[in-house]
C-alpha cells in the first residue's frame, strides 16, 4: 500500500456509553498497536464519551476514522452518521447497513428476504401475560430472549420454563426497547468472518467450542485457544455453504470491509443464521482477526486494509 495511506491521521474512536465500552477500549488498544506495527505514526485514540471529542473531530483535520466502538452509538449507525456529516471517511459499514445489522428484528426480516435461513422467532416490545402467551403459542421451548439492540450477548437469557418468560423479558427490554424471542436450535455453533469492499469474501469458519448454556459474554472474552476451532469441523459442502449464506448476509445488509455472521449448524447440516455483526471485536484472538490470521492476514496487515477500504468507499 502507498505510504502515503500510512501517512494519514487517524482518529481511533472507542468507548462512549454502551455495555460494552470496556470491549470497545480493548479493541483500540489492539488497534492502535496493530496500526502503528503497519506505520501509521499518527493515531489518536478518541473516547466518544468525552465532552472533547466531537471537537476535535471537527477542527484537528482526521484524515480517516477508524471505529472501534461495539454496541449502541458505535454499531449501529450514530457514529457513522456524524462522521459523514463531518466528511470524515470511516471504517466499516455505513449508517444504514449499521442500523439495519444492530436492530436483530430488522436483520432477521432481510435475512428471511434473501433466503437465508433464520430460527423460528417474533420481536415483542413488553412483557406482559398476554405476550407470553403469544409466545407460547407461536415457540416451542426452549428460547432465547434478547434485546433486539445490543451486542456482546448483553440482556440474552436462555428460558427452558413458560414462568420464566417475563423475566427474561423484562431483561432484554431493559437495554433496547424491544425484544426478538428466538426458538433455541440444536447443533454446532459457527461464525464466519467477511472481509472486503466490492468483491467481499469470507474467512476461514470458526467453530465456537464451549461448555457453558450458550456463547455469553464470559465466554467470549476468555483466551481464543479455549473455544475457537480453524477450519470448523464441518463436511465440506455445509462449509461452502455457510461460507456463501454469510458473503450473502454481508451483501443483504450492504455492509462495508468486515462483517462477522453467527450461524448454528443444525441437524439437517443447514447453516441457520443468530445475527450479523458490522464491527466484530478486534483484539487479536478475537474471532475475525483470529481467523484472519489462520488466513494468511496477520492483523497490522489487517487494520490496514480496512484504513484502504475506508477511502474506497463514495462518501454522501
Amino acid at each position: 500500500m502507498a505510504d502515503d495511506i500510512r501517512s494519514s491521521k487517524v482518529a481511533l474512536l472507542w468507548g462512549g456509553w454502551a455495555d460494552e465500552r470496556e470491549i470497545s477500549h480493548d479493541s483500540a488498544l489492539a488497534v492502535e498497536q496493530a496500526l502503528h506495527e503497519a506505520g501509521f505514526s499518527k493515531v489518536v485514540p478518541l473516547d466518544l464519551k468525552d465532552s472533547e471529542t466531537v471537537r476535535r473531530l471537527m477542527g484537528d483535520d482526521f484524515d480517516v476514522a477508524f471505529v472501534a466502538m461495539h454496541g449502541r452509538y458505535g454499531e449501529d449507525g450514530c457514529i457513522q452518521g456524524l462522521l459523514e456529516v463531518l466528511h470524515i471517511p470511516y471504517t466499516f459499514s455505513d449508517v444504514l447497513a449499521s442500523a439495519m445489522a444492530s436492530d436483530k428484528e430488522i436483520s432477521r426480516w432481510v435475512f428471511e428476504e434473501n433466503g437465508i435461513p433464520v430460527a423460528k422467532g417474533l420481536a415483542v416490545t413488553d412483557e406482559s401475560p398476554r405476550t407470553c402467551e403469544r409466545i407460547l403459542e407461536k415457540l416451542r421451548l426452549p428460547v432465547f430472549v434478547k434485546p433486539a439492540v445490543n451486542g456482546s450477548s448483553f440482556g440474552i437469557t436462555k428460558v427452558w420454563e413458560p414462568e420464566k418468560l417475563p423475566d427474561a423479558l423484562a431483561i432484554a427490554l431493559e437495554s433496547s426497547d424491544h425484544a426478538v424471542v428466538e426458538e433455541c436450535i440444536e447443533g454446532t455453533e459457527i461464525t464466519v468472518p467477511v472481509i472486503g469492499a466490492d468483491d467481499p469474501r469470507a474467512l476461514q469458519v470458526i467453530e465456537v467450542v464451549t461448555n457453558a448454556e450458550f456463547y455469553d459474554l464470559k465466554v467470549k472474552y476468555e483466551p481464543s485457544e479455549l473455544h475457537h476451532v480453524i477450519p470448523a469441523r464441518l463436511e465440506e459442502d455445509i462449509y461452502a455453504e455457510a461460507q456463501r449464506l454469510a458473503v450473502a448476509a454481508h451483501k443483504a445488509l450492504g455492509c462495508w470491509g468486515a462483517s462477522r455472521s453467527d450461524f448454528i449448524v443444525n441437524e439437517e447440516g443447514i447453516p441457520v443464521i443468530l445475527e450479523t455483526n458490522t464491527i466484530p471485536g478486534m483484539t487479536r484472538t478475537s474471532l475475525l482477526p483470529d481467523s484472519a490470521a489462520r488466513s494468511g492476514i496477520p492483523f497490522p496487515e489487517l487494520v490496514t486494509r480496512f484504513v484502504e477500504w475506508a477511502f474506497e468507499r463514495p462518501m454522501p
